[in-house]
């Protein structure tokens, strides 16, 4: 991964491992050693999604850049999917605090979007890859003699 890709990611996995830990704090308290055990899966079922989509949408933005735009739309669709898809999957378990599990799930997506907004706002992109070989020449202006 390229250094980019590094900073893009740990911008926004610390922000949801930080809201992770507040809500395994929080569950704990309130659940109990489930609760703390639900919060800590749906916190890490979120970090992995959301870093696997990253990824993804990076490697699209690289290899085919005609198709960025639908492709984000279109993984965080199957994300949302995929994670309504786990709460609906683990509503009854009795291995964790489904409460917990869910509410830590939704925080650490809604957290990991943010982190990720902020990070793509505060990133410095060139809109235009400069030309460096234009640069050099001077411009002429009016007609050359």
């Amino acid at each position: 991964m390229p250094s980019n890709d590094v900073r893009n990611l740990l911008q926004c996995a610390v922000p949801t491992a930080a809201a992770g830990v507040v809500a395994v704090a929080i569950s704990a308290a309130v659940a109990g050693g489930k609760g703390a055990l639900g919060a800590a899966v749906g916190t890490l079922l979120a970090i992995a999604f959301m870093g696997i989509g990253l990824f993804v949408l990076q490697w699209t933005a690289k290899t085919l850049p005609q198709l960025f735009q639908a492709m984000g739309l279109m993984l965080y669709v199957a994300q949302l999917l995929l994670l309504l898809t786990f709460v609906a999957v683990f509503k009854d378990t009795s291995l964790f605090n489904a409460k917990a599990f869910a509410v830590s799930l939704v925080v650490g997506t809604v957290v990991w979007m943010a982190a990720q907004a902020r990070a793509h706002m505060k990133a410095k992109l060139f809109y235009v890859d400069p030309d460096p070989s234009k640069s050099d020449k001077p411009e002429k202006t009016g007609p050359s003699s």
